[in-house]
């Protein structure tokens, strides 16, 4: 990639960035920072004031922090920041940004279109009506009722209340799992109703979506245990992160007909193996991590990266902190 470090002329900020983004979105980063690729690294290390993280980066750590004397801040362009080593960071003096309510809806969107495709078997529809096989449709060949059902969700954060909304939408019953009750307030306003236990969410949800983050605490968050408690009708929805889900769990619940179809957004690692179980279920929808992907939500959340990174450079308030 050609260096926009050989002439500095605007005195912008020097930002390291590993990957190249949608042309809409790099030249939003282009205005505002002088960009440095791995490739030039070595020769403007001492320059670099920010570390843009963008699609597939390496991780955050300390190793790699100590490569950057200079850097003041830690641009994350999506919500989840497990990449990032917050303790690294703040033993450092680094300021971490990211851009939570940016991507709230479309995340929304996405669970909603997986839980839809899932339940009514449209991708195995899809293939039916273009296999050169296909004589005759199975009319008997059913999916699973959507409108009217119970649907739990497991983290009612900002994309867990719009994921509630669009299952009001659907005449749905709500329920939620958090470590902590939401407001009566919210829960009125949603429609939505408090489990304490995630167990007992899990035995009355004909739908289960996760939408937690990716930390420590929730790793295999489902597991062989959860699988179990569900009902053999379920559908089980994962936008959050890959390593919520014990992957071998739930090819065994998938495979055994212990839950009856999943639809992720999310695995480990990303992609699958090409000879991943997974790929090979018919009641499982992959999509490729698509949660925040249309123009207009990646435009918003670069908007609040720069402002992140242009903020943290300068010393001043974040609009969106990682707050240690």
């Amino acid at each position: 990639m050609a260096s926009q470090c050989e002439e500095n002329k605007h005195d912008k900020p020097i930002v390291y960035q590993e990957e190249l983004l949608h042309p809409e979105l790099q030249q939003m980063i282009d205005e505002n920072f002088t960009i440095v690729w791995p490739d030039q690294v070595d020769k403007f290390r001492k320059k670099i004031v920010a570390l843009l993280v963008c699609k597939n980066p390496s991780p955050v750590n300390g190793e790699l922090l100590d490569k950057f004397p200079a850097v003041k801040v830690v641009g994350k362009n999506g919500v989840g920041y497990d990449a990032v080593d917050v303790g690294a960071c703040k033993a450092r003096g680094i300021r971490i940004g990211n851009t939570p309510g940016t991507l709230n809806d479309t995340t929304a969107d996405m669970a909603f279109a997986l839980l839809l495709a899932t339940a009514r078997r449209v991708c195995e529809g899809d293939h039916i009506c273009r296999d050169p096989a296909t004589k005759s449709f199975d009319l008997n060949s059913f999916g699973y009722q959507v409108s009217g059902q119970v649907m739990g969700i497991v983290g009612l954060g900002r994309i867990g209340m719009e994921v509630a909304k669009r299952g009001r939408a659907f005449s749905m019953t709500v329920l939620y799992h958090n470590r902590r009750q939401c407001d009566g307030a919210v829960e009125k306003e949603l429609s939505v109703s408090y489990i304490p236990s995630l167990h007992e969410l899990l035995q009355k949800s004909d739908f289960v979506v996760v939408v937690v983050p990716g930390s420590k605490e929730n790793v295999k968050l489902f597991g062989k245990t959860e699988f179990a408690a569900m009902k053999r009708s379920a559908v089980f929805i994962n936008v959050s992160r890959g390593v919520v889900v014990d992957q071998d769990a739930l090819v065994a619940a998938l495979s055994s007909n212990q839950i009856a179809a999943a639809g992720l957004d999310v695995t480990t690692p990303e992609p699958l193996p090409r000879d991943h179980p997974l790929l090979s279920l018919s009641n499982v929808t992959i999509t490729p991590h698509w949660g925040s992907a249309t123009l207009v939500t990646r435009k918003r959340m670069m908007e609040m990266t720069i402002k992140n990174i242009l903020a943290g450079v300068r010393g001043e308030p974040m609009p969106g902190e990682v707050l240690n």
